[in-house]
């Protein structure tokens, strides 16, 4: 069974605003929130982020999130990178965290095959 926590707990909209502003300016892109998607993505954001749930609901929380496109750009980005943060404070070998973090980013961005959503799984339920 996946370990059930308040994984995105930290991670307040104001947090998440910060994150899409540091990408878009790297980037040289406008951060700013859109008119169609930003309201009701921070929205579900608030509501959610500081329940527990497992790893795999919280990666799923996120590619939500992208898909409802809160900002102009890098929402997949600023997503996939939440949940890196999250896997980096799991207690994994370098290189097994940076399949992970592929994995999860995978599934936040919207292009992870099936396989890699299982394998995803597979490790969720591993964990402990």
């Amino acid at each position: 069974m996946d370990q059930v926590q308040p994984w995105l707990e930290a991670f307040t909209w104001e947090v998440v605003t910060a994150q899409n502003a540091v990408l878009c300016q790297a980037k040289n892109a406008l951060h700013k929130p859109t008119s169609d998607g930003h309201d009701t993505t921070r929205s579900l954001w608030d509501s959610l982020h500081r329940q527990p749930m497992s790893l795999d609901e919280a990666v799923d929380l996120c590619r939500r999130c992208h898909r409802m496109a809160p900002f102009c750009f890098y929402n997949g980005n600023t997503f996939a990178s939440v949940v890196a943060l999250v896997i980096r404070t799991l207690d994994l070998p370098n290189d097994r965290a940076a399949a992970v973090r592929s994995l999860a980013g995978h599934i936040v961005a919207g292009v992870a095959s099936e396989e890699e959503e299982a394998a995803f799984r597979e490790f969720c339920e591993g964990l402990r």
